[in-house]
């Protein structure tokens, strides 16, 4: 996401401040939310449509899917004030209580992401490692609970936000801060590195096994009456290349970059070089953790079946 406020660390000493210049996200941020915003209210929106409206059965994954469009959207309606707020050179004049609110909404639709991705990801491990002993948790009753519990999970690890976000002055015009005002910024800390390692670090994992596994087991030679076959197979590998396509180009860098630009902050501000550097670096990457929602719905054409190519035939001729 975006701003803290125009960074200001003290160097060495209470008359020395290190001024990061950000000029480049008056441009860049617009940029890069209007485009996340023309690409990914289409496709969303037409993916939501398909899987959930026009599928004739609806799958475990369509629910998992169906929900991660519904992420994503929820986020996308955001786009506009951040594309109008950077627009006006940082500043934020929709108020208090939207302030928060598109910040808890970037959190949540973030890790909304990776744990239903992470759901999907087991999902999948189940059906090609265990397909037939799993076949009575691979149900949309089961499906729904977790998609249920995914959201609660996500809506108490981004409540904080709340409380971080808020309005502040600086450099004479009024802002909203992504992390929180630079005094609470010791308090954001402990609570952005908790984030990480629930949001995001151990779903990591847990898709790395699921797929280390997947691929032990796609590695053998298809046996009778294993309940895994060729279409099922092309399924699963193309669902491990999009999800981690998905992790190495949005989520892995940034929070590798958020984390170091965290450390840095707060023990080592007095290098101001060093502290420039992980913060160009850092809040070149956030726009672009967005990007997942433009690259979700990819999931729904790798995961999807024949059905969803004649859906999409039948769209292109009624037109």
């Amino acid at each position: 996401m975006e701003d803290d406020g125009g960074l200001a660390a003290n160097v060495s000493s209470e008359n020395e401040w290190c001024k990061i210049a950000e000029d480049y996200k008056r441009i860049y941020l617009p940029v890069t939310y209007s485009l996340v915003f023309v690409l990914g209210l289409p496709l969303n929106g037409a993916v939501l449509w398909l899987s959930w409206c026009r599928a004739q059965r609806r799958t475990c994954t369509a629910v998992y899917l169906a929900n991660l469009m519904v992420a994503d959207l929820l986020y996308i309606a955001t786009l506009p004030f951040l594309i109008i707020n950077y627009s006006l050179g940082d500043r934020w004049p929709f108020g208090e209580v939207f302030c928060r609110l598109v910040r808890f909404l970037f959190y949540a639709n973030l890790y909304g992401s990776i744990l239903l991705l992470t759901c999907i990801s087991v999902h999948r491990f189940l059906g090609v490692c265990y397909p037939i002993q799993s076949l009575a948790y691979r149900t949309r009753r089961l499906a729904h609970v977790g998609t249920g519990a995914t959201w609660a999970l996500v809506v108490l690890q981004a409540l904080p936000t709340l409380v971080f976000s808020e309005m502040g002055p600086s450099d004479g015009r009024l802002v909203c801060y992504d992390l929180s005002s630079p005094d609470n910024f010791g308090s954001f800390f402990v609570y952005g590195m908790i984030l990480t390692f629930s949001g995001f670090v151990v779903p990591f994992l847990i898709i790395l096994i699921c797929y280390s596994l997947m691929v032990k087991a796609l590695l053998k030679p298809e046996e009778a009456g294993s309940g895994l076959g060729a279409a099922a197979r092309a399924k699963s590998v193309r669902t491990i290349i999009a999800v981690c396509g998905l992790f190495t180009l949005c989520f892995v860098p940034f929070h590798v970059t958020r984390s170091i630009y965290f450390f840095v902050r707060l023990r080592a501000n007095d290098n101001c070089s060093l502290l420039t550097g992980v913060s160009v670096a850092y809040k070149m990457w956030r726009p672009l953790v967005s990007l997942n929602s433009c690259l979700n719905p990819v999931l729904f054409f790798l995961s999807g079946g024949s059905n969803r190519i004649r859906l999409i035939q039948e769209l292109w001729h009624k037109k």
